[in-house]
């Protein structure tokens, strides 16, 4: 099948319940949705993560990522790089985490265990070639430095910074790395300026899209639950933002995530 719909590059299926599962893909499919990616947070709920994603149709491809996002990283034990390979050997798996630094929601004394995190998730992502999903708040200096050293000393990895809502010089670094962008709902939020400034400026062919459902909810349903349908809102402002067509910007992103997200394409 040749998609021409948007791609929520990024949501969290798990968060809704079975019984209220077939009205949220109803909704996403009358939005112009025809990909979504739903991403682990967790590496113990694996199997919940590859679960969700035989909920795939020929008109609504469901994906999934395996890993564990770093405020979590105190409750979970730290993965071996080969186990998490491993993991990943599944074609409904496309990606690797999300992983990265949260230095808002993250104690002091859990940092240095997000570090060692992070690098293995990254290890993991270079040696399966999958994309790693990278979260990261307040830690701009961190998370870049991580990226540059470890693309240094072990080699380049594929990677995304997902709901971006920092500034150009993490932007600029990370696309130097050949990083990939992704924005949420924040980049419709009012005083989100800073944002929309990166997000016309970022490279057309490392532009990419997502919810973080049900967090985030864009502008006009801000303050609602969040869902994977959601994503037709932030895509409409951002193609107004690049003088694009919706139909223009919903090939462009998805072309950019299949290329990316080589597994799902």
């Amino acid at each position: 099948m040749t998609r021409t719909g948007l791609t929520d590059s990024h949501c969290h299926l798990d968060h809704f319940s079975d019984e209220e599962m077939p009205d949220i893909l109803a909704r996403t499919r009358q939005a112009g949705v025809d990909g979504m990616v739903t991403i682990g947070t967790r590496l113990s709920r694996a199997d919940q993560q590859k679960k969700l994603a035989t909920l795939d149709a020929p008109d609504l491809r469901v994906w999934c990522t395996i890993g564990t996002h770093p405020d979590h990283v105190d409750e979970e034990v730290l993965p071996d790089v080969a186990d998490l390979v491993a993991m990943a050997d599944d074609p409904r798996v496309v990606g690797i985490g999300e992983s990265g630094l949260d230095y808002f929601h993250g104690q002091p004394d859990i940092r240095p265990r997000q570090h060692e995190s992070f690098r293995v998730h990254i290890d993991a992502a270079r040696r399966t070639g999958l994309p790693l999903v990278i979260h990261t708040r307040e830690a701009d200096d961190d998370t870049l430095g991580i990226l540059r050293d470890e693309t240094a000393r072990n080699g380049a990895f594929p990677f995304l910074i997902h709901c971006f809502s920092s500034g150009p010089d993490l932007a600029r670094g990370a696309l130097e790395l050949g990083g990939y962008i992704s924005f949420s709902g924040i980049a419709t939020f009012n005083r989100a300026q800073s944002v929309r400034d990166v997000a016309k400026d970022v490279p057309a062919d490392r532009l990419l899209v997502e919810t973080d459902s049900p967090y985030l909810a864009p502008v006009p349903r801000r303050g609602k639950r969040n869902e994977p349908g959601y994503v037709a809102y932030t895509a409409r402002v951002l193609a107004d933002l690049r003088g694009m067509e919706d139909a223009a910007f919903a090939e462009l992103t998805t072309r950019n995530f299949s290329r990316l997200f080589s597994r799902a394409a």
